[in-house]
């Protein structure tokens, strides 16, 4: 047992990475009602927080290399703290958004690479192999007990002491430091900054993009930004297409930018790696677990909060189910590697997930009765569950100890973009499809008069907000609307809600159905002869 205490360490940081992000998304309701700000605010705080380290990740494997990722790791614990506590005593959206997303952020960038790196120095062979399955069956633990852990404590207490808690435990890891191991070796090629900077602005603009198109619309204008009262809106198209075009462009220069340093060995990322499949697949399947697991755990609570009204430990029980099985197929993956091939399982899991969305969309109702939720949230669990558990060992047996740190920055930055592409594109399509619904609603209703549908029209043009049915009605009766008015409001946006609810789920099927393509590269034999 003693030799495993160095990867206990190492999940321990990894499992308070994780914890975190799944804390917000449970928490959505109370935190929208302690910083007076909106679902919006924090679909904004939570994509920005895992885009911080989506950009600056590989920046962080290569100060590991350049420093030693021990010390790194150290440096990343007492950033990541800093934050955490910060975030803990936030008053507003903008105290939030500069302590999690962008303090905290830092610090993880740091933290993930060296967690990874350090596991291949401090073990070898099939001890190396066990102790990535452990480190992916705690990032699944992980995402599942973040909601009950986070649903209680916000509950019974308040969600600021989930942060608190976690400077705590960043204080308390430094205290074992010594028994962490490193290699010794250092690079001493120089850090690219144009390099970092590509690499930032690239996602940035991607994500910024999606996350505006709620508001701005993807090609047809809803809205733009003024310059002395004029809209921007170039050829008369929505600034979002704007936006994706030029990340695109911007990470093609990046990737150009590596291959040329990669001659002279001072890349940011030896884009050469992608060229070896299995890690390339490794990557984009990282990428499409961490998109399918944010999508859901930011759908689920909305539903659970807004359209139920249930509280945060309320929506921790109920996501109880996805919870357990995520643990106990992160597991039952790690027992499955010398039997099946990891295309084989990580497959299984994408279709089990794709079943699961069908599953949940028929089973978003007005009133959560029978089994029906809590067996699709199970399935779902599973499916995400099996593909954890193989990703990360596929990704880093793909290469050798060399290229440790920078496949753990890849890693990295692949979850962490899936992760902020996940939120802001769920918020989007969700946000979309509730306003068109509403406006349906406005238009149908043959007792609104029409210059008040116009006016309805005009106000919900860039988006109607997510709230619950109980603020609706509040809303109108503070408009000196009846009570017999305000009731037929409430349920027309409650009809809305759910209907973009189960859009939005039907997506993430669509999207972990049309996923199975890009299985093609995984091993496609079990690891069945790893050295003793």
């Amino acid at each position: 047992m003693a030799k495993w205490k160095i990867v206990i360490l190492l999940a321990l940081i990894q499992f308070v990475m994780i914890l975190d992000s799944t804390v917000m998304n449970v928490s959505i309701s109370q935190i929208v009602a302690d910083l007076n700000t909106s679902v919006a605010g924090i679909q904004a705080a939570i994509a920005f927080y895992t885009l911080t380290m989506a950009a600056f990740m590989l920046m962080g494997a290569k100060l590991g290399d350049s420093y030693g990722r021990r010390r790194i790791l150290a440096i990343g614990v007492v950033i990541y703290g800093i934050g955490s506590f910060m975030t803990g005593i936030s008053q507003n959206i903008a105290q939030l958004l500069f302590g999690w997303s962008l303090i905290e952020g830092l610090g993880a960038i740091l933290v993930i690479p060296a967690i990874l790196a350090l596991a291949a120095v401090n073990y070898k062979d099939r001890d190396r192999v066990i102790a990535y399955s452990i480190i992916g069956g705690i990032s699944g633990a992980a995402a599942a007990a973040g909601p009950l852990i986070g649903g209680f404590v916000t509950t019974y207490a308040s969600w600021r002491y989930v942060f608190l808690s976690e400077s705590l435990i960043m204080a308390l890891v430094l205290l074992f430091f010594g028994i962490i191991k490193d290699s010794g070796e250092r690079s001493r090629e120089k850090l690219d900054k144009l390099s970092v900077v590509y690499s930032a602005l690239g996602m940035f603009l991607l994500t910024f993009g999606v996350l505006q198109s709620k508001t701005w619309g993807w090609i047809k204008p809803l809205s733009a930004p003024t310059i002395n009262g004029e809209p921007i809106t170039p050829l008369g198209f929505s600034l979002v297409i704007y936006l994706i075009l030029a990340g695109f462009g911007v990470l093609h220069f990046f990737y150009r930018r590596q291959e040329m340093l990669e001659k002279s060995g001072r890349q940011l990322f030896s884009v050469s790696l992608l060229k070896i499949p299995q890690l390339r697949s490794g990557l984009i399947n990282q990428l499409i677990q961490y998109f399918l697991t944010a999508a859901l755990f930011f759908i689920i609570p909305i539903y659970l909060q807004m359209s139920l009204g249930f509280n945060a430990f309320e929506t921790g029980i109920r996501i109880l189910p996805l919870s357990f099985f995520i643990i106990f197929a992160s597991f039952l993956g790690v027992k499955l590697i010398t039997r099946f091939s990891p295309k084989i399982i990580i497959m299984a899991g994408k279709a089990l997930i794709f079943i699961a969305a069908l599953i949940l969309v028929a089973a978003i109702k007005p009133e959560l009765t029978g089994l029906t939720f809590g067996f699709g949230m199970s399935l779902f669990g599973t499916g995400i569950g099996l593909m954890a558990s193989q990703i990360g060992n596929v990704n880093m047996s793909a290469v050798g100890e060399k290229s440790s740190s920078e496949v753990g920055g890849a890693q990295g930055t692949s979850q962490n973009f899936g992760q902020s592409i996940g939120v802001a594109l769920i918020g989007s399509i969700l946000i979309a499809s509730l306003t068109t619904g509403v406006m349906d609603q406005v238009r149908a209703d043959p007792n609104i008069p029409d210059p008040v549908k116009s006016q309805i029209e005009e106000k919900t043009k860039t988006g109607v907000e997510i709230v619950s049915g109980k603020q609706v009605y509040d809303y109108m009766i503070s408009q000196d609307r009846s009570k017999s008015q305000a009731q037929k409001a409430k349920h027309a946006y409650e009809g809305a809600q759910l209907q973009a609810l189960k859009e939005s789920l039907f997506f993430i099927a669509i999207f972990a159905l049309l996923s199975l393509f890009f299985s093609r590269g995984l091993p496609n034999q079990p690891m069945e002869n790893l050295p003793e």
